[in-house]
């Protein structure tokens, strides 16, 4: 438990630091922000998006699929089958 109160102190530090402490004319988020909106940075966002864009759909797809198979109940008997019983 100390050990996620410190974690926690240190990234708010972090995070201050980052929003207040000018480095150069900006502060760090500040570049951040500068460099993200960047024509390259822009380029690369386009490209990700078209080449991960199909796989991302199918997994989407894929995902809605199986919530609604467990949603609906229609997804098997996994885990919840009554015993059935033996012929003689």
């Amino acid at each position: 438990m100390i050990k996620l109160i410190i974690y926690l102190l240190i990234a708010g530090a972090l995070v201050y630091c980052g929003a207040t402490v000018k480095l150069g004319n900006r502060t760090f988020f500040g570049h951040v922000r500068a460099i993200w909106h960047t024509e390259e940075m822009q380029e690369l966002k386009h490209g990700i998006e078209d080449k991960a864009g199909p796989t991302a759909d199918k997994l989407k797809r894929g995902a809605e699929a199986g919530y609604r198979e467990i949603k609906d109940g229609s997804g098997g008997s996994a885990g919840s089958a009554k015993p059935q019983p033996h012929a003689p």
